[in-house]
C-alpha cells in the first residue's frame, strides 16, 4: 500500500486551508503567473513521488524485466489548485500500482516522475522540458491551471510528447495544429456554458449571476456565458470579475444581490467556489451555486452542510456507476483520500491509456500520440468514452451535472461522511470546440 510523503500531506492540509479562505493568505492572493514558493523536491526532480522516503522505488508484485517506463506528473502541489493536483497524482499512482502488480507494461514497471508546476507557466515549461530531456518520459499528465496549460502545451508540441490536461480548459490552449496535447476531464471553456444554459432553461430561471476569475480560464468562461446564456430569450445575466486569489466575495455578491439572481455561476472562479457558496448564504442569497468542476471534498470541508442541496457541479466521473464505486472503494483503501474525485479518475485513465498505447506501439512518444488519436477508450469511473478530435479536444464529452446531498455514501467510499452526490442532468454529448 502506497502512502504519500509528509510534504504532500502538508500540501493537502495547506490546500484545504486555502479553499476554506477562498485561497486566501499572502501566497494565494498572488497573481497565478507568479510562483508563490520555492520549488519542492518534486519540482526540482530530486525525488519522485513514486519513491519512498528512503529514495528507493516501491516494491511491486510484478517482476521487472526492462528499464522502467516513465510517465510525468505535471500538476500543482502548491498554490490555489493543489486540491485538484494531489488527486490527479494519486489517481495516476493507483493506475501505475495496478499495472505494475500485474507485471507492468511488457515487463517494464511504470515509474511516475512528478513535478510541481507551482501554478507558474515558466515553472511548468521548465519542469516538462526536464522530464522529457533528462528523465525520458513517454508522456505527462495532470495539468490543472489554464495558465500553465497555455505554456506547457506549446512545449509539448515542440518536444512531440503527449501532454494530458485534467482541468486546464482555456480555449486557446489547443490550436488547429495541436497533435500532442489532450484534454481529459474538463472540456474547453466555450463548451461548459451550454449544459448550464440547458439547466437554466429546464428550471425556468430568468436571472443568472456569475463570478469569474481574472485569468485565462475565467475570461474564457465569461465569453461562453455571454454567448450561451446572455443570448437566451427572457434571461438576464450579470457577471462580476474578481482576482483569482480573492478570499472575500462580499462586494461582488452585494452587486449580485441587487440584481436578485436565481442562481449563481461560480464556474469561472475555481478557488472561490466554496467561499462564494457560504458567503452568499451569509448574505441571505439562498440560491443554488454551480461550481467549476471543483473537488467536492474541498467544497464540503470549507462550507460544511451549507453545501448540501445547494452546491452543484459538473464532472467527468459517473459517481453512480458500478465501476466508479469499485475503483473509488479501492482508492479509499490505498490512498490518503477517502473520496475519489473526478481528477483522480482522470489521472487513473491517463496512465491506463498510455500503458495500452505503449503495449501496442512501443514507447516512442510520437507513436503513442498517434495511437491515442486513432482509438477510443472506455475507462473505469468515467462519464463518457474518451476520444479526441485531431487537435486534442474531447470528442464525446458528456459531463454529469451533480448536486451534493445529505446521505450515506456507498460502503467504502468517503467513510464517515454524511453526504454523497446525486446526478441532476446528463446532457447530450457536447459539440467539440473548434479553435480558430
Amino acid at each position: 500500500m502506497r502512502r504519500m510523503h509528509t510534504r504532500h500531506l502538508l500540501a493537502i492540509a495547506a490546500a484545504g486551508a486555502l479553499v476554506l479562505a477562498g485561497c486566501g493568505g499572502d501566497d494565494a492572493a498572488e497573481d497565478p503567473t507568479d510562483g508563490g514558493s520555492e520549488p519542492t523536491a518534486a519540482a526540482t526532480g530530486s525525488e519522485s513521488m513514486a519513491e519512498t522516503e528512503t529514495g528507493s522505488a516501491p516494491a511491486s508484485e510484478g517482476e521487472a524485466s526492462g528499464e522502467p517506463l516513465r510517465i510525468g506528473v505535471l500538476t500543482s502541489f502548491t498554490g490555489p489548485f493543489t486540491t485538484w493536483g494531489v488527486q490527479a497524482e494519486a489517481g495516476m499512482q493507483m493506475a501505475a500500482d495496478d499495472i505494475n502488480a500485474d507485471g507492468g507494461v511488457d515487463g517494464r514497471m511504470i515509474e511516475l516522475i512528478s513535478a510541481d508546476d507551482e501554478n507558474n507557466p515558466e515553472t511548468g515549461v521548465s519542469e516538462l522540458e526536464r522530464m522529457v530531456e533528462q528523465d525520458g518520459i513517454v508522456a505527462a499528465g495532470g495539468v490543472i491551471s489554464s495558465d500553465v496549460g497555455l505554456a506547457a502545451s506549446q512545449t509539448a508540441e515542440e518536444l512531440e510528447t503527449p501532454l494530458f490536461l485534467v482541468k486546464a480548459g482555456a480555449a486557446p490552449i489547443l490550436t488547429q495544429d495541436s497533435r500532442y496535447t489532450f484534454r481529459t476531464c474538463l472540456p474547453a471553456a466555450p463548451e461548459v456554458a451550454g449544459p448550464i444554459a440547458d439547466y437554466i432553461q429546464s428550471e425556468g430561471i430568468t436571472r443568472v449571476g456569475a463570478i469569474i476569475a481574472d485569468y485565462a480560464w475565467g475570461q474564457s468562461v465569461k465569453g461562453a456565458l455571454e454567448a450561451d446564456i446572455g443570448g437566451l430569450d427572457g434571461v438576464e445575466l450579470q457577471i462580476e470579475t474578481a482576482p483569482v486569489g480573492e478570499t472575500e466575495f462580499t462586494t461582488y455578491l452585494r452587486n449580485l444581490q441587487d440584481f436578485d439572481p436565481e442562481i449563481i455561476v461560480a464556474t469561472g472562479h475555481p478557488p472561490g467556489a466554496g467561499p462564494i457558496t457560504i458567503q452568499a448564504t451569509d448574505l441571505g442569497i439562498d440560491v443554488p451555486v454551480t461550481g467549476p468542476y471543483s473537488t467536492l471534498t474541498a467544497v464540503y470541508d470549507s462550507v460544511g452542510d451549507v453545501a448540501l442541496g445547494k452546491y452543484s457541479d459538473f464532472g467527468c466521473a459517473d459517481f453512480q456507476s458500478d465501476d466508479y464505486i469499485e475503483l473509488a472503494t479501492r482508492f479509499a483503501e490505498t490512498s490518503d483520500f477517502g473520496f475519489m474525485e473526478a481528477d483522480a479518475v482522470a489521472g487513473y485513465g491517463i496512465v491506463t491509456m498510455v500503458a495500452e498505447a505503449v503495449t501496442e506501439v512501443g514507447d516512442d512518444p510520437a507513436a503513442v500520440s498517434e495511437y491515442l488519436h486513432a482509438n477510443s477508450f472506455d475507462l473505469p469511473g468515467y462519464a463518457f468514452t474518451m476520444s479526441w478530435t485531431e487537435w486534442g479536444e474531447l470528442a464525446e464529452a458528456t459531463p454529469h451535472f451533480v448536486q451534493m446531498v445529505e446521505g450515506t455514501p456507498p460502503d467504502g467510499i468517503n467513510p464517515g461522511a454524511n453526504w454523497y452526490v446525486e446526478t441532476l442532468v446528463v446532457p447530450d454529448p457536447l459539440e467539440p470546440y473548434v479553435p480558430e
